[in-house]
């Protein structure tokens, strides 16, 4: 009876104190995780207005987290004090007392104080980072299963005359000290866009636009993903924002708007054209592309995608992520001197894109991360489970919720690799 005992004193086999040290590590580990030097995430490295109002002052989190953290300790403190001070010895139950007025109005009072002192400063706050009249700019921004669709109507934004729509996925372009103005919306379930180093959280919810007010200090590429669990590939739906200065913005969108060119008879990305025409168009829109007899190439993806949506692929080589921005176009090594970048260089490297650090004259592009690509053309669900099984075809009638696995030969990749990096 006393070996019974002494075990129902542990959890699990393990004593107390263990068990205390275990917490301790698994605290400090996460806390330590969140501190990783350059990470792309991190909370305290605000890059815009935005994030800052959210960061710093009365009702920041940094204000909020020294508060809270004053209050663990004391309740860390007193407890463990309880804990070991108090720690069953086999001595008598100890006498039993009610009713302490005085105590119980402190435990009611000091509560309500700190409550205050963090609820009314963050709500005052909560009303400033809605503000959004200033925007000179305005992006459509649609969460779908599982990725990020951004359309920027015809307009002036930041100085720079869009003069026809722009649609493009994963990463969203914006003009470097621009205030930009997103209306977010979803087409199937509830997601949330977050970029943590320019604003906070906003909730995509189908049927509904919520505004959000994003600006960037400088030329940059700030990432971030979804925070509501959407689905099978929730983690896999990740999204950046990058900002260019005014020169290379203007750069950019001409690049998105410039005319289609097929590309040269009788070459592997002619052949590459025709294999996408055929694999690939009736779901992924390329803007201009025609057929032999030169009408226009439209997708149809409510027809083949239960979402009825898949993204535009229009000039994709000129994005440095693909598949929801889960995988790179660049390579590791061209990705971290990129993201690392000095801001004066960083406009110049991302429009680059695959072919940044290429040498003149060379056909193919040093920076292409062509590895994960290839992989993604031969089988994409294997990347990124959209399905749980062939069975929820009967449920969507036939239609793929996400990219299914087309069967391409490796030949067919090559072609359809040749017509993507022409397409720059």
């Amino acid at each position: 009876m006393e070996r019974s005992n002494s075990n129902m004193s542990t959890l699990g086999g393990m004593r107390p104190s263990r068990r205390v040290l275990t917490a301790v590590a698994v605290l400090a580990g996460t806390v330590l995780a969140g501190c990783a030097e350059n990470a792309p995430q991190d909370l305290f490295e605000p890059a815009g207005p935005n994030a800052r109002k959210i960061d710093e002052g009365l009702g920041g989190q940094r204000f909020i987290f020294i508060i809270s953290g004053i209050v663990a300790a004391i309740v860390i403190g007193a407890v463990s004090y309880i804990v070991v001070k108090f720690k069953d010895r086999g001595q008598d139950i100890p006498e039993q007392t009610h009713g302490n007025p005085k105590l119980e109005i402190a435990l009611t009072i000091l509560p309500a104080i700190i409550l205050a002192t963090i609820a009314v400063p963050t709500v005052v706050k909560v009303f400033e980072l809605n503000e959004s009249d200033d925007a000179a700019c305005v992006v459509n921004v649609t969460g779908q299963q599982w990725w990020w669709e951004y359309d920027y109507p015809a307009q002036t934004c930041g100085g720079i005359t869009i003069k026809d729509p722009i649609i493009t996925s994963g990463e969203m372009v914006i003009p470097a000290g621009v205030p930009v103005q997103l209306r977010i919306t979803s087409r199937d379930v509830i997601h949330s866009f977050w970029i943590p180093a320019l604003n906070g959280k906003r909730d995509a919810v189908p049927g509904r636009l919520h505004p959000l007010r994003m600006e960037a200090d400088n030329p940059g590429i700030y990432v971030g993903q979804c925070t509501e669990f959407c689905g099978l590939s929730h983690a896999r739906m990740r999204q950046a924002v990058v900002a260019l200065d005014a020169a290379d913005f203007q750069t950019w969108v001409d690049n998105q708007l410039e005319p289609y060119t097929s590309p040269e008879a009788g070459t592997l990305a002619a052949e590459g054209e025709s294999q996408y025409i055929s694999q690939c168009s009736r779901c992924h829109q390329v803007n201009g592309l025609t057929d032999s007899e030169g009408n226009p190439v439209l997708s149809n993806p409510d027809e083949n995608v239960y979402s009825g949506s898949a993204p535009n692929l229009t000039n994709l080589m000129t994005r440095t992520g693909f598949a929801g921005f889960t995988w790179d176009l660049i390579t590791e090594e061209c990705r971290n001197e990129l993201w690392n970048a000095p801001s004066e260089e960083f406009g110049d490297m991302y429009l680059a894109g695959v072919w940044m650090n290429t040498p003149e004259g060379a056909d193919r592009p040093v920076c292409f991360n062509e590895v994960e690509l290839r992989e993604w053309l031969r089988n994409a669900p294997g990347m990124k489970p959209m399905y749980a099984n062939p069975a929820q075809l009967e449920k969507t009638g036939g239609l793929y919720r996400g990219m299914p696995n087309l069967g391409l030969n490796e030949q067919q990749i090559d072609q359809l690799i040749a017509y993507l990096l022409v397409r720059k």
